[in-house]
């Protein structure tokens, strides 16, 4: 699993996921919990991770979104 993306916007994240879904690609959100820890104030960041053969694929789907993505 790659990261692919990294953002304390929850919106962001949702609307990766159904553009990666729409595309077919199998992603995965690590750190959403963390809210818990943190109060639910959005201090942490949650990630994005999608499988080494989907990532540059990925990539594309959310530089054609104009989602801001971790350096590659």
């Amino acid at each position: 699993m790659k990261q692919l993306l990294r953002t304390t916007d929850p919106t962001i994240m949702a609307f990766a996921k159904v553009l990666l879904d729409g595309e077919g690609i199998d992603c995965f959100e690590l750190d959403v919990n963390m809210s818990v820890l943190e109060g639910g104030i959005g201090l942490f960041p949650r990630r994005m991770m999608v499988r080494e053969g989907d990532y540059i694929r990925a990539r594309r789907v959310m530089s054609d979104n104009e989602i801001a993505m971790d350096p590659a």
